[in-house]
């Protein structure tokens, strides 16, 4: 039942020692505060950096050649080291039961694209139609490259959404006509956006992707391969194959095995597990931080607990002269206790909260290695809870501390 005399009761002592009360709910709201801010905004510096991986396959490797740096087998060290089909053929049969998507590309430079009036410099890959399941990107209209592009030489392209919206009209259907570069006319078929973020992204939509094999021809480099990326099969660890697609390389163009610049990849498995890990750094310190902030808070509160009781000791000896049962005063004591911290933590909670939207909507889409702080409310909600229960149990040491008051010694308390 409510007991109405207690609440006025605490109320009055609230008021009497406004300072004391609100330094002793300040730490507590400090304490739920920052464990709910930085918890926001590590999860938004998360957000951020993975955001740079998109819907890139977390599985991937991607390698290509350089010039070489030791001699080998009497041949000398700068040789230059060019990818051939045949090397894409030995891979994948090689590696057929590991290697899910394949995606071999031919690097060609910028070129000025022309729509009817208008033009821009954009960049050119040979590309195949594995990319579509590794990289970052995601057709928006039309397709992407298929199996017979590749083996008809279709004088097809795939471009970027940015390239769109420079080389045709707003209300224009880019799907069926054509653009011209390099002397040549090509029928777009579809318009790609990239779900990364940053200048990663850019770059995605500031390109026009062409089957390889047709840049082969158009660049007179039949048979000729700048990199490629690939992505393993589930159960597969990409660190299982990189090692051993480097050695393939490397004894089919007589590369020296210790050479470490003949041939390069990039492990974005590894990467990704390497971010990750710093994350799981990041949300350590910041329950390492916030628990610290809260356990003082809560401390606070007990010890300001210990300070009430022993000033109101004659006004405790009274009451249990008068009858008054220890558990009706250890009540009086928690609940003071509990109210305090529950009031804090809540106002807290909604303080940080509320500038983590803020936060959200001024940042808008967010930067490059910081987006859409959030918060789990479940958590947030699990930590007040916690926040309370702790209190109440620190006020529960000096709430038997005045039960147990002598109520003669009491009287005697000046």
């Amino acid at each position: 039942m409510f007991d109405f005399d207690k609440w006025q009761e605490i109320f009055a002592t609230i008021r009497k020692h406004k300072m004391r009360t609100f330094l002793t709910a300040l730490g507590v709201f400090w304490g739920i505060f920052m464990l709910v801010f930085l918890m926001g905004a590590g999860k938004g510096l998360e957000n951020g950096v993975t955001g740079l991986f998109g819907g890139h396959a977390r599985n991937s490797l991607y390698m290509g050649t350089n010039s070489t740096s030791k001699p080998y087998k009497g041949l000398p060290p700068g040789r230059r080291i060019y990818l051939e089909d045949d090397d894409v053929t030995a891979i994948t049969v090689q590696f057929a039961d590991k290697i899910q998507y394949f995606a071999p590309r031919l690097w060609m430079s910028s070129s000025e694209i022309i729509h009817n009036d208008k033009s821009g410099s954009f960049d050119v890959r040979g590309d195949s139609p594995d990319l579509l399941q590794i990289d970052a990107i995601k057709m928006s209209e039309g397709r992407f490259l298929n199996g017979l592009d590749m083996e008809q030489r279709r004088k097809v392209a795939v471009i970027g959404s940015r390239v769109k919206t420079v080389l045709f009209e707003e209300d224009e259907d880019p799907i069926g006509q054509y653009i011209q570069f390099r002397g040549a006319k090509f029928l777009v078929v579809g318009i790609i956006t990239s779900d990364r973020r940053g200048s990663d992204a850019q770059e995605d939509e500031e390109t026009v992707f062409i089957p390889i094999t047709v840049a082969q021809q158009l660049t007179n480099r039949l048979g000729r391969v700048s990199m490629f990326t690939c992505a393993m099969y589930p159960e597969i660890r990409v660190s299982q194959v990189e090692d051993d697609v480097r050695a393939l390389l490397k004894e089919r163009h007589n590369i020296a095995p210790e050479d470490r610049r003949g041939v390069w990849s990039d492990n974005v498995e590894e990467e990704f597990r390497e971010v990750m890990g710093l994350f799981f750094g990041i949300k350590f310190l910041v329950w390492f931080v916030g628990i610290g902030s809260l356990l003082a808070g809560v401390i606070g509160v007990g010890n300001i607990m210990l300070i009430v009781v022993k000033e109101r000791t004659k006004e405790i000896g009274v009451r249990k002269a008068m009858g008054a049962t220890p558990s009706s005063i250890i009540s009086m004591i928690l609940l003071e206790s509990v109210f305090i911290t529950t009031i804090a933590g809540y106002i807290g909670l909604l303080a940080s909260t509320g500038i983590i939207a803020l936060m959200s909507m001024a940042l808008g889409e967010g930067t490059e290695f910081f987006a859409n702080p959030e918060v789990d409310l479940g958590v947030a909600f699990t930590a007040l809870i916690i926040l309370i229960i702790s209190g109440a149990l620190t006020g529960l040491v000096p709430a038997m501390q005045a039960a147990n008051v002598n109520p003669v010694i009491a009287l005697k308390d000046e």
